[in-house]
């Protein structure tokens, strides 16, 4: 198959400014998928209309189709023929966006092509007519794939209009990722502090059946005085050119008639998206009204439950399929029900705050980056490129870091993403902190990154105790706590050292009174790193120490790395065998460390055991890290053991982030391309390329989730995965910045002024 230097994919669908549900779907996605991935694969749109063109259209609309005119349609058909870039059309399907003779241009418009052709299904209608039976198995005919939305249509598909199962592809309605914001603060923003808030939004039509809402007020009201209904949106254009306001018109009639007009509150006009997202976000509970059975998906009803908004809902078939455990069904047109629902929800927080909860888990993997993977991943099962698509690095931001970090340091956990400061602060988290914002700072010499060290190194310093050693855990009022007797410190305390060393390696970008301070940390600290016997604390002590010393050349510290580094060959020996080369009797968390490690005590000493150890236990763990081309972590669940069958999900991302650097150091030293290929591999990990096909940092945040497990993504963006990320960010980024070196690059204990090596994670620049 012949490799495309372009594969790219025409959508046909209405656009805005055009309004329509559709539309606004669309441009959702399409968004998404132009900033989630890069070349080969681009998207442009073709924009319905009926009649000649009128909208002023965004960059990304290449063209427009007259749905009325066959005309247009047979010249659409040669356009695309013609054009050997675009290598698939994909149609947005919604009754009444093609009308031209019923829906035959369009069959004929895709017949006529040849490039692959996929359609999105956004109603598929049970028990349907004769004719309407066969124009949707007609079209389906012409498209290698299709997309429906829910469960409930990939069933009617199959058993009504007997389309193949293999065919079709379910691909939810996607959602806004958030950064959520605290619900007192939104309301006080909108001066709504003292009111319990209903709300729903979208474009009036009467099928939305407010009506029901506003007659259940009465009742609810009684129940709960401060009760406010909001009725976000304008009414829909299209029923505004046949009927005008009538509509909203009758529903403020009923409002002053029912005299809840203090309960009640139509916002008129066009809320940008994050005024809306806002407005979800202070909502208390989420009231979907919809009189339409067959209304297969509803967007609000999404980007409502994507907020976390526990939703009062009409039985619709997206509703039956999500609602469970985070809201309640109701009939049609029952405002009791609705009345009954409001009332058991505004008058318990618990069951309120468990369904937002609830929301919150089971709309994560809708997300648009997501949605936008697995539509990539269903178009590229028959794409004509064999190159695979290339992902989008999410921009380098250290805003989750900032809003985590107090006066004090890092907070070790957060609830999804607002610092839990009862949670504390842990010497492991701030040196990890320190490292990214100095590997942050050499690359950026970005002034405020200065104070966030600054920060960091301090309560270091606070951890340490007058013989040297380190403690680890502290807890919201600078106690520090009796964690710190229950618990082997050793690992905090290498990982002190490997930050400590860090600053001094980069002496040459930082202050000079930073880089004595941590000096001075780390010298009070040398005399407890030769006891070291923890694998992962003795690899930590040799980072920190092999970055002081490209600053210092110690003879004493080369020493030091030589004894520990023998430490770690001394492991080897003990539990090496025929088929497990490795230095514990399991592989178990932030194992990268401890190869890298190894080969950073050859470059320090020269000696060759370190090098090839450093080159066969690295060897060993990514040939079970690295399967199919794809990464897996280790699972936390039971870690990998000799002759045990390992289990599965619990993944973290402390592992890929340390495989990341290994890679990069590896890749360095021995000028390894694959070396450098897998750090793709693992880094897109973060982005999708998991199990869960869930990306796990959130561009919006700017903060990692905690992990993934079998079938969800942990919401919280506590400080271990958020640092961990920005690690592998940082070494992602600069691997654009490097070129090739010399095999035997480094300093070495033979040859002191050896060749220079390229800036790597605790060296100096």
């Amino acid at each position: 198959m012949q490799v495309l230097d372009q594969d790219h994919v025409l959508v046909l669908t209405s656009y805005p400014p055009r309004v329509c549900g559709i539309a606004t779907y669309t441009q959702d996605l399409v968004s998404s998928l132009l900033r989630t991935y890069s070349a080969p694969l681009t998207f442009s749109v073709c924009a319905l209309e009926e009649g000649p063109s009128t909208f002023r259209y965004p960059p990304e609309v290449s063209c427009t189709l007259n749905t009325l005119d066959e005309a247009d349609h047979h010249a659409l058909a040669q356009r695309v023929n013609a054009d050997a870039r675009i290598t698939r059309v994909w149609v947005q399907h919604e009754f009444g966006l093609y009308n031209g003779a019923e829906g035959q241009y369009l069959l004929q418009l895709l017949r006529s092509l040849r490039t692959p052709v996929a359609i999105t299904f956004h109603t598929v209608l049970p028990t349907p007519s004769r004719e309407r039976m066969e124009m949707i198995r007609s079209l389906a005919a012409t498209a290698t794939d299709v997309i429906v939305l829910t469960e409930r249509s990939a069933a009617i598909l199959q058993k009504e209009y007997a389309i193949p199962a293999e065919q079709i592809t379910v691909i939810p309605h996607g959602t806004h990722a958030v950064r959520l914001q605290d619900k007192q603060r939104m309301k006080t923003k909108y001066g709504l502090e003292d009111r319990m808030v209903l709300t729903t939004f979208g474009l009036l039509s009467t099928n939305k059946s407010i009506e029901t809402a506003i007659e259940a007020l009465p009742a609810i009201a009684a129940h709960t005085p401060n009760v406010l209904y909001l009725v976000l949106g304008r009414t829909h254009p299209d029923i505004v050119r046949r009927e005008g306001e009538r509509y909203r018109s009758f529903l403020q009639e009923r409002v002053e008639a029912l005299n809840m007009q203090v309960h009640v509150r139509f916002v008129d006009h066009y809320l940008e998206l994050d005024e809306l997202l806002e407005y979800l976000q202070l909502t208390d509970v989420y009231l979907f009204t919809s009189k339409d059975p067959h209304q297969a998906v509803s967007g609000t009803f999404a980007y409502a439950l994507g907020c976390g908004c526990p939703v009062i809902s009409t039985r619709i078939p997206h509703a039956e399929e999500l609602l469970e455990g985070a809201g309640i069904l109701i009939d049609f047109n029952r405002p009791d029900q609705l009345a009954e629902a409001a009332m058991a929800l505004l008058g318990d927080t618990e069951r309120r705050h468990c369904m937002s909860r609830n929301a919150l888990h089971r709309m994560r993997a809708t997300t648009w980056t997501n949605v936008a993977i697995a539509h990539v991943r269903t178009f590229t099962r028959h794409g004509t490129s064999t190159a695979l698509p290339a992902l989008r690095w999410p921009t380098i931001s250290l805003q989750h870091l900032r809003r985590i970090t107090t006066g004090t340091g890092m907070v070790q956990f957060c609830d999804i993403n607002e610092p839990d400061l009862g949670s504390g602060y842990t010497l492991d988290d701030n040196a990890r902190a320190l490292i990214a914002v100095v590997m942050h700072h050499a690359m950026t010499d970005q002034l405020e990154d200065l104070s966030l060290i600054t920060t960091y190194l301090d309560l270091i310093h606070r951890f340490q105790r007058p013989d040297g050693s380190f403690l680890n855990y502290m807890d919201e009022h600078s106690f520090f706590h009796k964690q710190n007797e229950e618990v082997n410190l050793e690992d905090p305390n290498g990982r002190a050292i490997w930050a400590l060393g860090t600053v001094v390696g980069h002496a040459d970008t930082l202050p000079t009174h930073l880089v004595q301070h941590a000096d001075q940390i780390l010298q009070r600290a040398l005399a407890h790193v030769a006891s070291m016997n923890s694998p992962r604390a003795i690899s930590f002590a040799i980072k920190g120490l092999y970055a002081f010393n490209t600053m210092r050349s110690a003879p004493r510290v080369t020493v030091l790395i030589g004894l520990l580094g023998e430490r770690l060959l001394q492991g080897a020996a003990a539990h090496t065998t025929q088929h497990w080369r490795w230095i514990e009797p399991a592989i178990t968390y932030g194992n990268a460390v401890i190869p890298e490690a190894l080969l950073l005590a050859y470059l320090e000493t020269g000696r060759p055991a370190f090098r090839n150890t450093a080159r066969e236990t690295f060897d060993f763990l990514l040939s079970h890290l690295f399967k199919d081309d794809h990464f897996r972590v280790i699972s936390n669940r039971s870690w990998l053991q000799q002759g045990v069958e390992p289990e599965l999900y619990g993944e973290q991302p402390i592992d890929v982030a340390y495989t990341i650097i290994a890679l990069d150091r590896f890749h360095a030293v021995f000028g390894n391309a694959d070396h450098r290929r897998k750090m793709h591999v693992a880094f897109a990990w973060f982005l999708g390329h998991n199990h869960l096909r869930q990306v796990v940092y959130n561009r919006i945040s700017g903060g990692c989730h905690d992990g993934l497990e079998e079938h969800h993504v942990n919401l919280n963006q506590g400080a271990e995965s958020t640092v961990c990320y920005l690690l592998a960010r940082l070494v992602m980024e600069r691997t654009r910045q490097t070129t090739e070196i010399p095999k035997q690059a480094g300093r070495s204990f033979a040859a002191r002024s050896g060749p220079v090596m390229v800036p790597m994670l605790g060296l100096a620049r």
